[in-house]
């Protein structure tokens, strides 16, 4: 047997690792290509941005990846659900990518009723903590729908109890929404149908209505499943039109009818629920009418002897022109007399006041009125002089401070010439000082850069390389035999050609014979 680490030639095939991977992945799929399992979901988080769903299938001693690509996951009747235990129909499949099996699922379903009881349940707590089923919530039903919205199967016989009990009833135009209601895309279908009828406008060619029946006959969960769809639900709970839902018989519940304003037990009670009775209608109005009638025959009555009364108890036009009449003729009585009196009054009191005036109380007054004018042209004269006295005594003081201005001038010039003397002095110490500080900087910038110039390097018996472009080679990989290299001592700089690097380097040729007594100059020589 040969050993491990025998390098003999065989006969064995070489696989690359990406053909390994497609063999091991054909291999599988041959194998099982169609397979049914059952496990409990984990790590649902939804679906991914792409459109894909990736999860786990497990059960209590193992678990295996899964994938739902974006086309298929659209068309699920039973979407997954994180915790729910279900049968996955697909065909087992390998990722390359990580050397991992992994079940491509085409076809989802709870684990029998119990599991879809469970996901009802579970969907119902989860909504009901959003708020979806409060009471408070809830709108109430119009009493005299005019339009009534029916979401069912145009073709079943739902539509048509519905449609017979509105007619004997009360006569509505009713709009029907045609939806599926049973199969993968009845919950959405549901659901667009009542977010179209919310969409409605109110003076659009289709009208709005004015209620919403969701209707369905009876069936099994799983017929009845599309109507537990989340999206149905919120739906329902967000209409802002009422809603009554019908589906199914009156022992058959759906998430629907936790969201609905009211609940039928069947399609025909939801249809007695949206209209009243019509001759009932009648029969009222007719009663109210008659009873309306005899209000208003005894309402007239009543006002009509209210006003007998009110006129029996009026007075005469006379007896309420009685006690006038008699007080304008006791003022007619005493007219005369008040005029004479009042004349004789007036004339007193002229003839009073023409004795007060006379020619006397005339110069009098005039007297009195010059001594005032007086007084008041002697006050304005002393007014007048004090004033003037206090603009003599304000002008005195500002010719002193003009005065004084040419000297308060001088004294502010010298004290200026001091201060700039001072400045310019002090200025000039402040350049001195800087350009010292500067020369000393500027010449340790230059001691430090002639310590750090390569030329001083060159003092020392190095030279610097470069080819004919002037770049410098700091290896003799970079330089090619026979071309031409430019070598820079300390003193100048001289051309070389480069030879390769296993090529002795030729010894230089004897100087001739007349040549043999100058002495050599010294240098560096060739450094290759």
């Amino acid at each position: 047997m040969p050993s491990l680490m025998d390098d003999s030639p065989t006969n064995a095939a070489e696989f690359t690792v990406s053909e390994l991977s497609g063999s091991i992945r054909r291999t599988v799929e041959d194998a099982f290509g169609n397979v049914r399992v059952r496990g409990e979901i984990s790590g649902y988080r939804g679906p991914h941005s792409s459109g894909h769903a990736y999860f786990s299938l497990k059960d209590d001693k193992a678990r295996i990846e899964a994938v739902i690509w974006k086309g298929v996951f659209s068309r699920l009747k039973h979407r997954p659900e994180e915790g729910l235990e279900v049968i996955a129909t697909g065909k087992i499949t390998t990722y390359a990518g990580s050397s991992k099996y992994q079940i491509v699922i085409e076809a989802i379903e709870p684990a029998g009723a119990g599991a879809l009881m469970a996901l009802i349940e579970e969907r119902r707590r989860k909504l009901a903590a959003e708020g979806l089923f409060d009471e408070g919530r809830k709108q109430l039903l119009p009493y005299m729908p005019m339009v009534i919205g029916v979401v069912t199967s145009p073709t079943g016989a739902v539509i048509r109890d519905i449609l017979h009990r509105i007619e004997d009833r009360f006569p509505v135009h009713v709009i029907v929404w045609p939806v599926r209601v049973q199969g993968d895309t009845s919950g959405d279908e549901v659901s667009r149908a009542i977010n179209g009828f919310n969409a409605l406008g109110t003076d659009g060619p289709i009208k709005r209505p004015d209620l919403i029946i969701v209707a369905r006959g009876g069936g099994s969960l799983e017929d009845l499943w599309g109507f537990n769809d989340e999206a149905v639900v919120r739906a329902a709970a967000g209409s802002n039109i009422p809603l009554i839902s019908a589906v199914g018989h009156e022992t058959d519940w759906t998430l629907i009818d936790h969201a609905s304003d009211r609940r039928a037990p069947t399609p025909t009670g939801a249809a007695e629920m949206a209209v009243p009775v019509k001759a009932d209608l009648d029969a009222h109005l007719a009663t109210l009418a008659a009873r309306l009638k005899s209000a208003q025959s005894r309402t007239l009555d009543r006002r009509r002897e209210a006003v007998r009364a009110l006129a029996r108890a009026l007075p005469t036009l006379d007896s309420v022109l009685a006690l006038p009449r008699q007080r304008l003729d006791r003022s007619a009585q005493s007219l005369g007399r008040a005029l004479e009196l009042n004349t004789a009054n007036r004339r007193r009191r002229f003839e009073q006041q023409a004795a007060r005036v006379t020619p006397v109380a005339l110069v009098s007054a005039i007297r009195e009125k010059h001594q005032q004018v007086r007084d008041k042209i002697a006050r304005m004269d002393r007014v007048q002089e004090r004033r003037i006295d206090a603009l003599k005594s304000r002008l005195e003081r500002h010719a002193q401070v003009l005065a004084s201005v040419p000297r308060r001038l001088a004294d502010t010039q010298g004290r200026g010439r001091e201060r700039l003397s001072d400045l310019a002095r002090r200025s000039d110490s402040a350049l001195t000082l800087m350009l010292d500080k500067h020369k000393r900087g500027l010449g340790a910038q230059a001691r430090m850069l002639q310590s750090l110039s390569y030329q001083s390097v060159l003092g020392r018996g190095f030279a610097v390389i470069r080819d004919s472009g002037r770049k410098v080679l700091a290896r003799a990989a970079q330089v090619d035999a026979g071309t031409m290299i430019a070598v820079e001592f300390a003193d100048g700089e001289v051309s070389a050609l480069a030879s390769s690097a296993d090529q002795p380097i030729s010894r230089p040729k004897k100087p001739a014979r007349a040549k043999a007594d100058k002495p050599k100059e010294p240098g560096q020589g060739s450094l290759f």
